[in-house]
């Protein structure tokens, strides 16, 4: 585990993470047996553009997240769900005072698509003031390709402040950890 947390030091973003298994065990297909995945932690500030309601409930169920390209509009780039059912209804009555159009002036979320088997998903819009700190996997086409982590709200931070650069990952030489 050393060694393979090691060589994604050395990596930057280049690999989103390592499979480092066992020497004294046969690969297992379809088992995590003997293996375990070394990922490099990843975080970004961002702001909080927009809400879902959960499925059935009146209670907030997952937060839109947004990040302002250099142009200032403030695009979606994902959501993140793990927020604490107790915290729920404090949380919803604190976002439904904050509900104003646009929320996204970029890229905005909602529409058809292969996941919501083609239903429109209804967001609620928020004024751009509120900025949480998330862990993420991975971009892909500047959008979290996962669901993120929600690791702490951040009222230290100037929503003007969290922009897609923080999503730049650094590349590197794979063929120089063989050696």
């Amino acid at each position: 585990m050393a060694q393979a947390k090691k060589w994604l030091a050395q990596t930057g973003a280049t690999l989103d993470g390592i499979i480092a298994k066992r020497l004294d065990l046969d690969y297992r297909s379809g088992e995590r047996d003997g293996m375990q995945k070394i990922k490099n932690f990843r975080s970004a500030d961002c702001i909080v553009g927009g809400f879902r309601y959960g499925a059935k409930t009146k209670f907030v169920g997952s937060l839109l997240l947004g990040l302002y390209d250099e142009d200032g509009l403030l695009h979606h780039i994902g959501f993140t769900s793990g927020i604490a059912i107790a915290d729920r209804p404090a949380l919803t009555k604190k976002l439904e005072k904050l509900i104003a159009p646009p929320g996204f002036t970029g890229k905005a979320p909602g529409g058809p698509s292969r996941w919501n088997g083609g239903k429109e998903n209804t967001w609620q819009p928020l004024k751009s003031e509120l900025v949480v700190e998330v862990c993420y996997d991975h971009v892909t086409g500047g959008r979290f390709r996962h669901g993120t982590k929600l690791l702490r709200w951040r009222p230290d931070k100037v929503p003007r402040q969290c922009t897609m650069d923080q999503l730049a990952q650094k590349q590197s030489d794979l063929l120089r950890l063989l050696k």
